[in-house]
């Protein structure tokens, strides 16, 4: 059953249609976009919720958008204390706070995807790392990782994490900028696995030439459907050959996350 089926008599029916179809949840911690015209009805909202699904204890409404060098959204607690949660996924669990940590879990099944293709003692670079989603698995698979987290908060959450999950023997955490290359010692990377933000795939050229020739770059991106061809032609051009690529969910009318797989010919 639908949020909005389980709205019809608590919302007035001409609002039904404002009633968000999905919700985000992370650990038990449900988050709803809500249009004004449903603020009034938030608590109500968020009490059909906490009654349906019993593991939920937090209800919170997204406020902002993503934004700033912690690339979290804001956030107005609409039911339950405590912004702290434990999430699972894939076989892993992490701990973080959703007021300070950025965590995507609509990406579940692609990180499962993968953190599967990790082969045995590959050298891994995740920058980006936030509380661990991919550098968990990946390490757990038998990757020897390196992650790069800016955000304080995260990267205690990320240190927390890589211990809780039994992998901290088989990683390298770095707090500092992605962008700044003179923080990875060594280079001749077997894969990059870069989540990269909104607006921040510039990080490609970046970390490339620390990839060997042959390797594997797995890269995410905000793109419209019409930006896709030209962007692949563009890889082509710096050496990258495009294995594959595919939409990972819409962010924006028009705009979708995308990830590219790409081999690394040579350094461009």
């Amino acid at each position: 059953m639908t949020l909005m089926a389980d709205c019809v008599n608590i919302v007035p029916p001409a609002l039904l249609p404002l009633v968000p179809k999905r919700f985000d949840v992370i650990g038990d911690i449900a988050i709803l976009s809500l249009p004004d015209p449903l603020i009034p009805y938030a608590c109500i909202i968020a009490r059909t919720i906490t009654t349906r699904r019993k593991t939920i204890r937090t209800v919170v409404r997204k406020v902002t958008k993503v934004d700033g060098y912690r690339r979290v959204a804001g956030f107005e607690v609409i039911t339950g204390n405590s912004t702290v949660t434990i999430h699972r996924e894939n076989g892993f669990s992490y701990r973080l706070d959703l007021t300070d940590v950025f965590f995507a879990p609509r990406l579940a099944s692609e990180r499962k995807r993968i953190t599967s293709l990790v082969q045995a003692d590959e050298r891994v670079l995740v920058p980006f790392a936030g509380a661990g989603p991919f550098v968990v698995p990946a390490a757990a698979n038998g990757g020897i990782i390196t992650a790069i987290e800016m955000n304080p908060v995260a990267f205690r959450c990320l240190e927390e994490n890589v211990a809780a999950n039994g992998v901290a023997s088989r990683t390298t955490l770095i707090r500092g900028d992605a962008f700044d290359r003179s923080l990875l010692q060594k280079d001749g990377f077997d894969r990059a696995i870069i989540p990269a933000p909104y607006g921040k795939d510039g990080i490609l050229w970046i970390l490339a030439p620390v990839i060997r020739p042959g390797g594997t770059i797995h890269i995410y991106t905000f793109r419209k459907k019409s930006e896709i061809y030209g962007l692949i032609a563009k890889y082509r051009s710096r050496k990258l050959s495009v294995v594959t690529y595919r939409r990972c969910g819409n962010v924006a009318p028009g705009v979708s996350r995308w990830v590219f797989d790409l081999c690394h010919l040579a350094a461009p």
